[in-house]
């Protein structure tokens, strides 16, 4: 069997009057995140992982933020399609492994959802995809709720 393993990184930044969607998930706050898809940080970190798993590029590369087909896009759909990439190459999601950075909102209520959404899109189960989140204690620009970030790894095996 074959392995690879890939890591993920995304920011974005928080304003108001945006919608905040994270891990598939829209979250009640009074901030959403900035971008030019849904902005979703940890969908976006996930895409990256499975990318540089298979050394096949990054986010910007598949879906670059200067087309404007990309614009407000769900990512749930951006995940679906990096999925399909990954499967092309014949490999398959063992698991996810996932952290987010954010002061507020508090995203345990959602946990299960974001495992769900995930899971249905990468053929894996709830119990595949770790979601944790920390805070920063109010330190650097997470901390003053300026922005939030997410990381993943992610595991694929040859099918």
């Amino acid at each position: 069997m074959s392995y690879r393993i890939g890591s993920g990184v995304d920011f974005h930044k928080l304003a108001e009057g945006r919608d905040l969607w994270i891990g598939g998930v829209k979250i009640p706050h009074h901030k959403g995140a900035v971008g030019h898809s849904d902005a979703d940080v940890l969908l976006h970190a996930i895409c990256d992982a499975l990318l540089g798993a298979l050394c096949l590029g990054d986010i910007g590369v598949h879906f670059p933020d200067t087309d404007s087909a990309y614009r407000n896009i769900d990512s749930k759909i951006l995940l679906q399609r990096t999925i399909d990439l990954i499967k092309k190459e014949g490999y398959a999601v063992v698991n996810i492994d996932s952290t987010l950075c954010l002061q507020a909102p508090r995203i345990k209520p959602y946990v299960e959802q974001m495992q769900k959404a995930i899971a249905v899109i990468a053929e894996v189960t709830e119990r595949d995809i770790s979601i944790k989140a920390t805070t920063t204690e109010h330190l650097g620009f997470v901390g003053r709720e300026e922005g939030l970030v997410a990381y993943a790894t992610v595991l694929l095996m040859k099918e």
